[in-house]
């Protein structure tokens, strides 16, 4: 019990601080996924119990939720500034490049959508039925047909 003690140091860095040293003393150009980063803390920090795995989870969660860390392809990488930028899930747009020359026409942007109905524009004229399209065609009729109401009797309903 005495050794036990005497190998966990009394104080521990917060965990994002122990993360970011484990992903810096990895030395990959992948980064380093939760396995790793988990041993090389308790390699150097010893056996920290049972809520170890839960609190690294966590860490790990809220520092790529924050933009502190980057995750590509399951491992941990730190942000560096020549790396490609994410766009998209509340990214800023990109970046325009300067104000048009001063001789430009700018049109506005062209709207979305369906165009509005003028409103002081005459009613359509109604469309008048030909001849034939007023006439049922010879034959039969068009649509479902009657349902047929079944013999009471012998005599029909």
């Amino acid at each position: 019990m005495a050794t036990e003690v005497l190998s966990k140091p009394s104080f521990l860095p917060p965990y994002p601080q122990m993360i970011m040293e484990a992903i810096a003393a990895v030395k990959e150009a992948d980064g380093a996924n939760k396995a790793a980063i988990s041993e090389y803390i308790e390699e150097k920090y010893g056996e920290l119990g049972a809520p170890h795995a839960d609190l690294l989870n966590h860490h790990l969660t809220a520092m790529k939720d924050s933009n502190e860390l980057l995750f590509v392809k399951d491992n941990y990488l730190l942000p560096t500034s020549d790396g490609p930028v994410k766009r998209g899930r509340g990214r800023p747009p990109k970046a325009k490049e300067g104000p048009p020359p001063a001789g430009a026409n700018v049109a506005p942007p062209r709207p979305r959508g369906r165009p509005k109905k003028d409103p002081n524009a005459p009613p359509a004229p109604k469309k008048a039925k030909t001849a034939a399209a007023a006439a049922p065609p010879s034959g039969r009729p068009r649509g479902r047909p009657r349902k047929v109401q079944p013999l009471q009797n012998g005599v029909e309903a």
